[in-house]
């Protein structure tokens, strides 16, 4: 039997919201792309998360739908989980290259590049209600990540993000990786209020690099 845990990831400060993360600890156990494609697919979490490697921190991350080179709530999950095992992560291997892994209280980091992440649209709504106001999914199609100022000055954002695959994920509730995307584009670190209670923190460094944290919590049965 596949040993799976079941995170939310990205939850409000009262453990609120958080995007359910599947995490199958030992990857080697479901080898192949077609059976790690068909596992995401019948779990239907927007992302389940390999670890092929523990010692590397080797991981292959997937949609129910497609394979991601990197994506932020499934690293940030898996670099949680494996503190709270003792084990706690430098660094994390996806795909896409060396993510720098952090801990500071209960917010759990990761660091990478925005260029890492799939192409997706950004779109600024005039206010938090319109955001708010949105059908899930908007009409249209490709990923939407819809935004709005709640307080520009504090750099709160309200948000929502829409894959719009067809993949039966109509909304994500918690994306770090469209967080790294829009952070990149508005040139500030950001808290950012995703879904229905989630809470995603960016940070920007000179180098390019963005971080995105958050908290975590087991999911309950």
């Amino acid at each position: 039997m596949t040993d799976l845990e079941v995170l939310r990831v990205f939850c409000g400060p009262d453990g609120a919201g958080g995007n359910a993360l599947g995490v199958v600890r030992d990857g080697t156990a479901v080898p192949g792309a077609d059976a790690r494609a068909a596992l995401a697919a019948e779990l239907g979490f927007s992302e389940t998360v390999f670890l092929d490697d523990a010692v590397r921190g080797t991981v292959d991350i997937h949609t129910p739908s497609v394979r991601l080179p990197f994506a932020g709530h499934p690293l940030v999950g898996l670099a949680w989980l494996l503190r709270s095992l003792g084990r706690p992560p430098r660094t994390l291997r996806p795909a896409a290259g060396e993510v720098t892994v952090g801990f500071e209280g209960d917010i759990t980091w990761v660091r990478g590049r925005a260029e890492w992440v799939p192409a997706r649209t950004t779109r600024r709504y005039a206010s938090a209600a319109e955001v708010d106001a949105l059908p899930a999914p908007p009409p249209g199609e490709g990923w939407l990540y819809a935004w709005a100022w709640q307080d520009e000055a504090a750099g709160v954002v309200r948000a929502r993000g829409f894959p719009r695959r067809g993949d039966g994920v109509a909304e994500d509730e918690a994306t770090g990786a469209a967080a790294m995307l829009l952070t990149r584009e508005l040139g500030r670190p950001l808290d950012i209020h995703q879904g229905t209670g989630s809470r995603i923190l960016t940070r920007t460094y000179p180098d390019g690099t963005i971080a995105v944290g958050g908290r975590v919590r087991r999911a309950t049965p």
